[in-house]
């Protein structure tokens, strides 16, 4: 007798769970879309709302990686969406964690399966255009309070600005020391040194220290990219310097050749010393994630993986979704013009410090189609005293 009052015991409590799973539920509302019809919320069985997110202290949001949503560049996440995310999220007082999703069904996939709370992307009209989870009221609420119109050509205009020179603070100097006793900087004696530990011509090294900080030991991008040869703290913490020594000559010099030289490692496969050297300094610029995105697109495409001239197209494709969005691109969009700009300012550079006169480079191109990379402004870099 006990033992089936126990048994009827369970059996309510199960019953009685199963009604209010189901009564949580939410209705479902479609919405037309360039994709057809979609679900304007997307229902889940847990009910994780706003005060559970900001308790638990993260906001997770799914989107796809492109020039207006979200992209790595220099090491820092940009995009139009992403940084109108990051303001939602800080009004919030959570961290944002962006998941890059392949296409919009895995998106609506997962915000349906309880992995994300929103969809950081504008797939409906109104508002941002991003999609909240069915069961995520309150925080749908406080999404429709806190936006405003405005915000999105904001947050354009603050990622233009970060894209532009003037967000980076340095001191322009000569190029050239002195041309005539072939001094190039101040910080030859460094460059020379340990541009012999990674088997460098020192003034290739020297060619590159000025394409990044304008031979200005105290060069600071908005990135936190820091010194001669612009260091990341991160990649500082990684390479043993310490961010209070970041800015010294020397030890910056030092750190970036340590980096090089696992760059060099990291592209071993190319066997060809001077094509290697071509694929270090892009990989230094844009991230070697990017650079075997690009070199993946290249032999996928009949082309030399191995040889820069022949990864150059893709580098630039990469921009393209046509290109980031190919089954064989790993990490997606990137600005591939300054990368392929940053190169080849370097290897011109460096063959006026050397005294050669370079052949003018071809125009590189996908498909037949010429690629031009998008050249420096004239007033490239903001001067400070």
């Amino acid at each position: 007798m006990y033992l089936c009052s126990v048994k009827m015991h369970y059996l309510v409590i199960i019953v009685l769970f199963l009604f209010v799973s189901c009564s949580q539920k939410k209705q479902q509302e479609t919405v037309v879309t360039p994709w057809g019809e979609i679900a304007d919320t997307i229902p889940v069985d847990d009910d994780f709302d706003l005060e559970d997110i900001q308790r638990n202290g993260e906001l997770i949001a799914l989107t796809l990686t492109g020039p207006d949503t979200y992209y790595d560049y220099h090491g820092r996440h940009l995009g139009a969406q992403y940084l109108l995310c990051q303001r939602f999220a800080d009004k919030l007082g959570v961290s944002l964690r962006m998941e890059v999703c392949r296409d919009t069904s895995e998106m609506l996939r997962r915000l349906g399966d309880g992995e994300a709370d929103l969809i950081c992307y504008p797939m409906r009209k109104g508002g941002p255009g991003w999609i909240v989870g069915a069961d995520k009221e309150d925080l749908q609420m406080e999404l429709e309070q806190w936006y405003q119109p405005s915000m999105l050509a904001e947050v354009k205009k603050e990622e233009d600005f970060l894209l532009s020179a003037k967000s980076v603070k340095r001191r322009v100097f000569s190029p050239m020391l002195n041309r005539a006793g072939g001094v190039i900087s101040h910080y030859d004696g460094y460059l020379q040194h340990y541009a012999k530990t990674i088997r460098w011509d020192w003034r290739l090294l020297a060619a590159q220290c000025y394409q990044e900080s304008t031979f200005d030991p105290q060069a600071r991008s908005w990135a936190g990219a820091c010194g001669l040869m612009q260091i990341m703290p991160g990649t500082a913490d990684h390479l043993g310097l310490a961010r209070s020594d970041i800015f010294d000559p020397e030890k910056n010099i030092a750190a970036a050749v340590r980096y090089i030289a696992e760059l060099e490692q990291a592209f071993s496969d190319i066997r060809v010393p001077s094509e290697r050297t071509k694929f270090v300094l892009a990989a230094y610029n844009g991230g070697s994630f990017h650079i075997r995105d690009a070199m993946a697109l290249a032999r996928k495409n009949g082309r030399n993986a191995m040889l820069w001239r022949d990864v150059e197209p893709f580098v630039l494709g990469l921009s393209r979704p046509e290109y980031y969005n190919d089954g064989v691109v790993k990490n997606g969009y990137m600005r591939g013009s300054e990368t392929v700009d940053y190169v080849r300012r370097i290897l011109e550079r460096w063959d006026g410090y050397r005294g050669v006169r370079a052949p003018r480079s071809s125009t590189p191109t996908l498909n037949g189609v010429p690629q031009k990379a998008k050249h420096e402004r004239k007033k490239k870099y903001q001067i400070t005293e």
